[in-house]
């Protein structure tokens, strides 16, 4: 008997490879799949604003990557001694204004420049909910926990997503006719909005996908949901939270989206570069201090070794930080 409900993914052999300019958008998933391929040698642009959650914001920020129009400082509020922004994650908040417009800015204009060789975009939408500021009615990304009474919840509709989204997929087409859009649905479970409200936000966020998917043949979706709803249901694959999926379940998910999209070769390339990662993040646990010199000496041999043979992958980071190591012993 078979006690699982598998899942297959749709197989499209090269959708995703080591020469693309990836940039991931979206949830803290989007985040664990960029590590993954990041780890793996992807050349990979992660969340420039931080983790995201709802497609009015990811929406919001994407328009402002492609115009690349610098933050301001009333873009700015101070609370908790922290200088936040509505539009970002408060991995960018600091204790001076400047120092979190600087950073800010300087990711934005990163993002903004990569933007023209971009292949491909991955989104995961968490959330259908949004928060709007009562002062202003802005869609904010992040409420920086300041008071539930500032701000006004609201379900997003259908309509309203695709009419938000459609004009982004129609810019892509004509702007970037090489690029594809990849949507998931982050199978973390947003309890706070109740189990029932975060059914209504999933489904909302899955009908929307697929009418975008209707309307245009770059948009694409990888069933992140399902797989861990259906495939992999069973409280072992969640986090101690109990919302959040295991590191197991992140990479049987991950391993999934490589069977589905990665050639033979590239598969072959992220296993020699994942390898690669982990000798980078070695550090001796005694104080042979030649022995680790020998150890770096020949990692740095094997990263030779592989930039040469994939002149694609830029490993001039890794080859600069091994010297480093190797000159500081």
């Amino acid at each position: 008997m078979n006690f699982r409900t598998v899942i297959e993914p749709p197989r499209h052999l090269g959708y995703l490879d080591h020469r693309q300019h990836l940039l991931l958008l979206g949830s803290c998933f989007v985040e664990n799949i960029g590590l993954w391929l990041q780890q793996r040698k992807f050349d990979v642009d992660i969340n420039p604003f931080g983790t995201l959650y709802n497609p009015e914001s990811i929406a919001r920020n994407w328009e402002r990557i492609v115009s690349g129009n610098s933050f301001t400082p009333d873009a700015l509020f101070q609370a908790n001694g922290l200088w936040h922004s509505y539009d970002h994650h408060s991995r960018f908040s600091r204790r001076d204004r400047d120092e979190a417009l600087t950073e800010m800015n300087s990711r934005l204009a990163r993002a903004h420049d990569r933007l023209p060789v971009t292949d491909r975009i991955v989104i995961t939408w968490g959330s259908a909910y949004i928060y709007r500021l009562k002062a202003s009615g802005e869609v904010v990304a992040n409420c920086h926990k300041q008071p539930a009474s500032l701000f006004d919840r609201e379900l997003l509709t259908v309509d309203a997503i695709v009419e938000r989204w459609l004009p982004i997929v129609r810019y892509i087409e004509s702007h970037l006719p090489a690029c594809r859009l990849l949507f998931t649905v982050s199978p973390i479970r947003h309890l706070s909005d109740g189990v029932h409200g975060n059914q209504l936000s999933k489904a909302t966020l899955l009908l929307a996908i697929d009418r975008l998917q209707h309307e245009s043949r770059i948009c694409d979706y990888f069933p992140s949901y399902e797989i861990l709803m259906d495939d992999l249901r069973d409280y072992r694959f969640y986090d101690t939270d109990m919302t959040h999926p295991s590191a197991s379940a992140i990479t049987y998910i991950s391993e999934l989206l490589a069977e589905s999209y990665l050639t033979p070769e590239s598969r072959e390339i992220a296993s020699q570069g994942y390898k690669l990662y982990t000798a980078m993040n070695h550090r001796p646990n005694t104080g042979d201090t030649d022995g680790y010199k020998a150890f770096l000496q020949n990692t740095l041999d094997r990263v030779v070794r592989f930039g040469q043979a994939y002149p694609y992958i830029n490993m001039t980071h890794e080859i600069t930080e091994l010297n480093t190591r190797i000159n500081q012993i």
